[in-house]
């Protein structure tokens, strides 16, 4: 399930989702194959979580490392 849909994804719905899959897991009752996809979903899921946190992360660098010009001058 990777593709378009993951990239348009917010953080939000990407962390919720991927609360939802790891108690899914937590809770067990499923197929080794069900397990297994549930864990590919939440792997991808922690890639678009971090994308966003990365450039979350950016931003706020830049934004810093602007600030610290201006005061600077």
């Amino acid at each position: 399930m990777t593709g378009t849909k993951d990239e348009t994804l917010g953080y939000e719905q990407a962390r919720d989702e991927l609360i939802d899959v790891v108690r899914r897991l937590e809770a067990g009752g499923t197929t080794l194959e069900e397990s297994l996809a549930l864990w590919e979903r939440g792997e991808e899921l922690a890639k678009v979580c971090r994308r966003w946190l990365e450039g979350a992360r950016a931003r706020l660098d830049a934004a810093l490392a602007e600030e610290d010009g201006e005061d600077a001058e």
